[in-house]
């Protein structure tokens, strides 16, 4: 069982950051005899999951709800898989406009690479 400052660190996240998603509703710690949170493996590795969707802009309010869902047990699998199809699709949407602005970037460095070349001639 780790604390709540070693899952931060563990995590790279602030101990804030958990405390919210506490509040949330998003992760429920377990609580020790004086009352201090307590994490395990499985939160870890739910932790783990939310912040990649967190880092592939999922709004807070989109993983509540999956979080309300998986909590609410199996029966919300078909809720949970297309939550999780439309966010999948949306993150292939990122990825087309990021290699979309890489190129433009790319297109415009090498101008700028060709520019600078001729000037020392």
């Amino acid at each position: 069982m780790l604390t709540i400052g070693e899952v931060a660190e563990n995590l790279g996240i602030s101990t804030h950051t958990l405390r919210y998603y506490e509040k949330e509703k998003i992760i429920t710690p377990i609580r020790d005899t004086s009352g201090d949170r307590r994490y395990d493996d499985s939160h870890l590795k739910w932790l783990q999951f939310v912040i990649k969707l967190k880092e592939t802009q999922m709004p807070i309010a989109r993983i509540k709800q999956y979080a309300s869902l998986v909590e609410e047990g199996e029966h919300t699998a078909q809720e949970r898989l297309h939550l999780l199809e439309d966010h999948k699709h949306s993150i292939k949407e990122q990825i087309k406009t990021l290699q979309a602005a890489d190129e433009m970037l790319e297109h415009k460095i090498s101008a700028y690479k060709d520019f600078m070349s001729k000037q020392e001639k």
